[in-house]
């Protein structure tokens, strides 16, 4: 049987902006999911009409949701990791082990800025239409770096928290 999560019941660190904020755009994001798709079976079941063009803004969201829910996890350390040999270090290894995934979690996600910026830029400048409703393009692609910055953000943030000997 897996062990429960031990970080579950932490706090999160207090945070220059709240975390909050991030949860509160995650928990709209997924009941915006829960809506449409909702929507997209009622309409299926009761008038063979399907709301398929819904289908892009599901996907934009579950981006997000993605997003989010990454920079809520890089700031609160609650990130993805394989602990078996992380923790067979002391507390000071433990930290440097931490602090080294955040410059690789940096670095990750400012390659999705770069590129992803370029990729709305070129969909901007090309004026690329979505294929189901017509839409603009980047209006899509344009939260891909945004929301990479603010995982950046977020990481950087609880380095420099680290960096100090703050625990969160």
């Amino acid at each position: 049987m897996a062990d429960f999560d031990p970080s579950a019941g932490r706090e999160n660190p207090k945070t220059a902006v709240p975390l909050k904020v991030e949860e509160v755009l995650l928990a709209a994001a997924m009941a915006a999911i829960a809506l449409i798709t909702a929507a997209n079976v009622v309409t299926r079941y009761l008038s063979d009409i399907s709301l398929a063009f819904t289908e892009e803004y599901s996907v934009v969201l579950m981006v997000i949701v993605a997003l989010l829910g990454s920079s809520v996890a890089a700031a609160s350390g609650r990130h993805i990791r394989i602990g078996y040999f992380v923790e067979m270090l002391g507390a000071r290894g433990q930290r440097v082990a931490e602090m080294a995934g955040l410059v690789l979690t940096v670095i990750c996600f400012g390659i999705l800025v770069w590129y992803g910026y370029r990729l709305a830029y070129d969909e901007y400048r090309f004026e690329v239409l979505s294929n189901g409703l017509g839409n603009p393009n980047w209006w899509y692609t344009g939260w891909l770096p945004l929301l990479s910055a603010v995982v950046v953000l977020r990481a950087v943030g609880r380095f420099v928290r680290l960096a100090r000997g703050k625990a969160g």
